[in-house]
């Protein structure tokens, strides 16, 4: 880092409308040159997913709603018009980035189709048109969970640390940090949001002060890919609403933004609450337990409707026998259970 922990952030105004087929670095490099100033080893190049996406093709006609099922790999969360989806690139948005401002009306702009091979394409122009190593990041804005508004992120990245893991390190007490890893990527693209502004016409922007980020010139690091949690590791894979609808359906095909299986304590735990008095629940064995719904007789379809959707949740199949109101466990990648 620069002496006292400085960054500086350059967002020069002056770019021009881009159009399919411009040559992105060459518009950024005359905008540069017209304000003065050079890009230099260890700058991180910021450049919007707008830009990029208007430059390679990817403003079509239409609206949201006629290209968000194309751009969508599934559905998180729906409020009313509002989808919030997992587009193929793994990143959550809402409409899968889809952008009806700053284009003329009645077309919107779709995300690039690879922000992090864009970025490297990027960092490879800049080192051969102006012999300098840079980092670059391609950004878009997203929502965050239990934050109103919106911030920039990277949704593409070359040759820059994305992730700064701190596991290993200690604190100034000697305290050992075991999970702090800033996602320094997307620090980097909301600080040069606030220098580009959302209705300046200010696309790119230069952030220096961070050139320790910064990877050799043979070296792209993983990108923005990395900053990506795969299915079924975010505790939140589906909307709150989502989540009991998928989970009362009990598609396999749905199961996967629920995890692997729980432990069957977690399980045990998790149906005492949801199925309440007058059920008994008990660990029958390693990975197997007992369910009765009603250790008095009788029959409760809703009650079981609501045990099944439980243990669908949390990645397990229940195999009642036949007449009886125990319930065997079994994980739910085991498949059926085997015949006589």
């Amino acid at each position: 880092m620069t002496p006292g922990g400085s960054l500086r952030v350059h967002a020069p105004d002056g770019t021009p409308e881009v159009a399919a087929g411009d040559d992105l670095l060459g518009l950024v490099l005359t905008v540069l040159g017209d304000a003065g100033l050079d890009l230099a080893d260890g700058d991180v190049l910021v450049v919007t997913s707008k830009a990029v996406a208007k430059a390679e093709g990817r403003v079509v006609d239409g609206t949201r709603e006629e290209h968000l099922d194309a751009e969508t790999a599934r559905l998180v969360a729906r409020r009313g018009p509002t989808r919030i989806v997992r587009t193929h690139h793994g990143l959550t948005l809402a409409a899968a980035g889809i952008d009806a401002s700053n284009v003329a009306t009645g077309r919107v702009v779709l995300l690039p189709v690879d922000p992090d091979a864009t970025a490297g394409r990027l960092r490879e122009e800049v080192l051969a048109r102006t012999g300098r190593t840079v980092g670059v990041v391609v950004t878009d804005t997203a929502g965050r969970a239990w934050r109103e508004g919106q911030t920039d992120i990277a949704v593409g990245a070359a040759g820059l640390v994305v992730l700064d893991d701190h596991a290993g390190r200690v604190d100034a007490h000697g305290n050992p940090l075991l999970v702090t890893a800033p996602a320094v990527a997307d620090e980097i693209a909301g600080a040069a949001e606030l220098a580009q502004g959302k209705l300046h016409a200010r696309p790119f922007a230069v952030v220096r002060g961070r050139a320790d980020l910064v990877l050799a010139a043979d070296d792209d690091g993983p990108g923005a890919r990395a900053l990506v949690r795969p299915e079924g590791a975010d505790l939140f894979g589906w909307g709150a609403r989502e989540a009991v609808v998928r989970a009362v359906r009990g598609d396999v095909e749905d199961a996967a933004p629920f995890g692997s299986a729980a432990a069957v304590e977690d399980l045990v735990t998790a149906l005492g609450v949801a199925l309440g008095d007058g059920a008994a629940v008990r660990p029958a064995g390693p990975g197997l337990l007992h369910l009765d719904l009603d250790p008095g007789g009788g029959h409760h379809p809703a009650r079981e409707g609501g045990m099944h959707a439980v243990v669908f949740a949390h990645g397990w199949v229940a195999d009642r026998a036949a007449g009886s109101s125990t319930y065997a466990l079994r994980p739910r990648s085991a498949g059926p259970p085997a015949g006589p």
